[in-house]
Order: C-alpha cells, then structure tokens, then sequence
C-alpha cells in the first residue's frame, strides 16, 4: 500500500485488532481503533465504541474525520464466538451474536461508505470464519452469523462497485488468540455434556494450535494491496481450508461423515 492510507479497525482491544492496528500503525498508516474499551498503544488511536450502537459508531467516524479528509480501508473484526446446542441456545444468546458479528459490522460499513463514495475509493474487509461455509458442530450460531455476514458482503459488492469500493469476507481458520477465554457458553443440557464436553476441548486445542495473528496481518498487508479482490479469501491451515472445496464437492452424507472424524465425534457418543 502507498503511505498514509486511513485505517479503522474495529475490535482493537485484544487478539486479531491489537495486532493489526499495530502492524499498520507501525508501517506509517493512520490507524484508528474501535473497540467497547480504551486500548493503549503508541502505534494507533483508541476509540471507545460499541459497534452495536448506530449512534456511537456515528460518534466514532465524525471524531476520525475530525482529522483526516478521507477513510481508505475498514477491517470489521470485531466479533463474538458463541458454543453450545442448537436447542439449548436461547433468543437472546442468538440475537446479541448476530447483534455483534452481523448488525456491527453493516452499521461500521454504513457509516464509511459516504466518505468512501465521496472519494470514489474505498476497502472493506469483513473478517468471518472458515466454519461460515458449514455448520459446525455445537457452533451452530455462530456459523450462521459469520455465513449472514458472508451474504451481505455478497450483496454489498454489487451495490458499491460504482465507487471503486472493493468488499469482501477474510475467511479465518484458528488463530492463536484469546477467543477461547471470550466466548459465550450457552446452556449445554445433560443430553449434550458428554459430547459438548469433549468437542469443546478439542476446539480450544486447534485454538492453541493456530496461527499466529501476525500472520494474518501480514496476509491482509498483500490483500490490500491488490486492484480487485475476489469475493471470499480463505487464511488458515491447510486441514482447516480444504474443508471448504470438500464441501462443494462431496455428497453430503459423506461430508458429514468426515466432520464427524475431524471433531471426533463418535456416533455412540451422541447417543450414550
């Protein structure tokens, strides 16, 4: 990228947003912060904002453009991991997940779009998650918030192409962070124990084995420097990545039987 691009990127607290900010803080870019709190850091301005609230977002823009005459890039990373069963999980579990990882991100994408269109330039990256290609297991909700997410990115593209804005969705496998200490735990009924129990620890163990986020920063680095983007990128391991062609191109009862050995699910398990 050429230098002094505008950069906000949302969930800058921890993890992913405290590494990006500071990678493209560090390469001289004006980088702003948006997280629910006040993140110290010589290589970003911290905003505090609750993404899920329009006015607070509209507050968060006007003071960056208080500064600079235009918006380049918005990365929405801010999001939420939720676990447990389809049945157990309740309206308003679902709805505060969606209300973060859906509903911020368009509010995010609304609020930068008219600097964008005003400048005829614009990129926006909506960080999902491999596992919004499929359903995962005991992650039902949060695969279905981060395919939404997927779909009005789709949908999106079309409507802002006129503008030179480029849009798409960063597919992420695990990344070692802290999401496993962040996530909501719905209710998991005894039904469920045994097999959440150890689906649940499997899961925190491909987090520990993930890759690094500085990885990550660097794979968004080349992207943004690309003229047109593709609609999906997919970032992880290899074991994590190639489950999305099978799943274009398997039946389905062979997928699922697949998914079944990844997360090692034994059929007598789940009915034990």
């Amino acid at each position: 990228m050429s230098s002094n691009k505008t950069i906000i990127i949302t969930g800058t607290s921890s993890g992913i947003g405290f590494v990006l900010a500071e990678y493209f803080g560090k390469k001289g870019h004006k980088v702003y912060g948006l997280s629910r709190k006040h993140t110290e850091s010589q290589y970003f301005k911290s905003i505090p904002t609750d993404v899920t609230d329009n006015a607070a977002v509209q507050n968060a823009i006007a003071e960056v453009l208080k500064t600079e005459t235009k918006i380049d890039v918005l990365i929405n990373n801010a999001g939420m991991g939720m676990v447990g069963s389809v049945e157990d999980s309740t309206k308003e579990d679902i709805l505060k997940l969606f209300n973060l990882n859906l509903v911020g991100a368009v509010q995010m994408m609304s609020a930068v779009m008219p600097k964008m269109r005003e400048h005829t330039f614009g990129q926006i990256i909506n960080v999902s998650s491999i596992g919004s290609e499929m359903g995962l297991p005991f992650r039902g909700f949060y695969s279905a918030s981060k395919s939404a997410l997927d779909k009005v990115t789709e949908a999106m593209r079309y409507e802002v192409y006129p503008w030179n804005v480029n849009v798409c969705s960063l597919h992420l496998g695990d990344i070692k962070t802290n999401i496993a200490e962040n996530r909501v735990k719905t209710k998991v009924s005894e039904s469920y124990k045994k097999v959440f129990d150890k689906v649940y620890a499997l899961m925190n163990s491909h987090v520990g084995d993930g890759t690094e986020p500085l990885e990550v920063a660097e794979y968004i680095d080349r992207l943004l420097q690309k003229d047109k983007w593709k609609a999906h990128y997919y970032f992880g391991k290899f074991g994590q990545k190639i489950g999305v062609p099978l799943k274009w191109i398997l039946p389905q009862g062979t997928y699922e039987n697949l998914m079944m050995k990844y997360n090692k699910l034994d059929k007598n398990l789940l009915i034990d």
